[in-house]
């Protein structure tokens, strides 16, 4: 069996007591033949940090397999918005007004709707993208509200330099303030906590597909 197919079923077994946890393979930098393994093993949720990338591989791949659905996980820039039709099905990285009225914008243009998770900076990083906690109920409200936006849950990304189990319990906990379903949490260094934790979307990359060159 292929090393990336055994690689994501080592990860499916060590979070098979977590049955509502999902794994999103990060495909970002890895060309189509990494992804092929998967999407012919019945893979169907795949994530990228790049719009000019992802719409250089995805297409294709989206016409043979129908099923794919694609999750936008990096900063995503206003002027880039338009470009998520018709690829993407989730973002993971809304934190401004901005932005959300640009895709409440493009939603209308397009007639579709994507799936959104807010993502919270949790720690007040300044190198992290993410909306502060004191916002987050603002740029909630708007987004649902005014900009009539499909927000299904909350995302972030811990500090590297801090045990990780008490900012998921965060997450989890405003993720349950605002009655959000989905968590949008955990990457291949700490998965295991982010399950643990309740997190229903994970976002593994080198933990499938190997070290990125």
């Amino acid at each position: 069996m292929h090393k990336i197919i055994n690689n994501l079923d080592h990860i499916k077994k060590k979070i098979a007591n977590y049955h509502k946890a999902k794994i999103i393979a990060v495909s970002k930098t890895f060309p189509t033949e990494n992804i092929l393994p998967l999407l012919d093993y019945g893979h169907k949720d795949f994530g990228e940090n790049k719009i000019q990338e992802a719409i250089k591989k995805w297409p294709k791949l989206k016409d043979h397999f129908k099923d794919i659905k694609l999750h936008m996980i990096g900063k995503l820039q206003t002027n880039k918005v338009k470009y998520l039709f018709p690829h993407f099905d989730y973002v993971h990285s809304l934190d401004n007004i901005k932005l959300a009225e640009k895709i409440s914008k493009e939603e209308i243009k397009n007639k579709k709707k994507l799936k959104i998770f807010i993502q919270v900076n949790l720690a007040k990083e300044e190198n992290k993208n993410g909306v502060s906690i004191n916002d987050l109920s603002n740029l909630y409200e708007q987004s649902v509200k005014e900009f009539n936006l499909n927000i299904i849950g909350l995302m972030c990304i811990p500090p590297n330099n801090l045990p990780v189990s008490n900012f998921f319990k965060e997450l989890k906990d405003l993720n349950s303030k605002f009655n959000l379903i989905e968590l949008s949490m955990g990457m291949s260094q700490d998965y295991l906590e982010a399950a643990n934790a309740g997190a229903t979307y994970l976002r593994i990359g080198s933990g499938i597909f190997g070290s990125r060159i």
